[in-house]
């Protein structure tokens, strides 16, 4: 009885503690099980367009594509497509260069103009787009704090392209639903900055805490089963 005497006390007293970020678990989690992924990612809006094609002798060489950019070496070189026009994406270190593969214009850093249309390209649904900019500090929505052209569609979805001003890669793709996702996921995590750290300890202190109150439920649920069989 000494067992249950604790049990029940454990269990009431920490359950008013942590009992509502029990509820927000449970909560977060039915929410994010309701999502589909790719549609959170925004995986569903991405252009589906056929191998872009080329003839070879119109393209410039990786030697002439080097020279365009001013280097001398290059660590890394991956003839690419940039919103249907054939690209040189050089690398040297941290470095990433555009080169475009047809006229060896330097493309780095993309302009708005090209930022609107690599966003174009890459948005399969038909709408406009309300503005573009280029952010020094992105929201915590992006992710890494680095600057990124911003691109927003007038869509239902409100969507955001992210795109980086030297690749010119997508890096990001933002819509409501993934706002929702994300705002429910930082519930989840404890971490209400931008849900990055599902590691730190209040995160570890507050599971510690439910999982004694689910296992002090637990010895009292027993005590009761085995209270109702010897009545019986």
């Amino acid at each position: 009885m000494i067992v249950l005497r604790w049990a029940v006390r454990i269990h009431k007293w920490l359950a008013l503690v942590i009992g509502l970020q029990l509820f927000l678990w449970l909560l977060g989690g039915f929410v994010m099980s309701l999502l589909p992924i790719e549609k959170v990612r925004g995986e569903h809006k991405i252009a589906d367009h056929p191998p872009l094609a080329a003839a070879p002798g119109t393209l410039l060489s990786l030697e002439q594509a080097v020279a365009a950019a001013g280097w001398r070496t290059v660590d890394e070189a991956t003839l690419t497509g940039l919103a249907g026009e054939p690209v040189w994406r050089l690398e040297n270190g941290a470095a990433v260069v555009l080169v475009a593969a047809g006229t060896g214009a330097l493309l780095s850093p993309i302009s708005r103009e090209r930022a609107v249309q690599i966003a174009d390209h890459d948005f399969a649904p038909d709408a406009g787009i309300k503005s573009a900019r280029l952010l020094s500090d992105p929201p915590p929505e992006y992710g890494p704090g680095l600057p990124a052209w911003q691109v927003v569609f007038d869509d239902k979805g409100e969507t955001r392209l992210y795109i980086d001003p030297q690749s010119g890669v997508v890096r990001a793709r933002r819509s409501s639903m993934w706002r929702v996702f994300d705002f429910f996921w930082r519930l989840h995590v404890m971490d209400y900055d931008d849900g990055a750290d599902f590691n730190h300890p209040l995160l570890v202190i507050s599971a510690a805490l439910g999982v004694t109150v689910v296992v002090a439920g637990m010895i009292i649920l027993l005590f009761r089963i085995r209270r109702s069989l010897l009545i019986k």
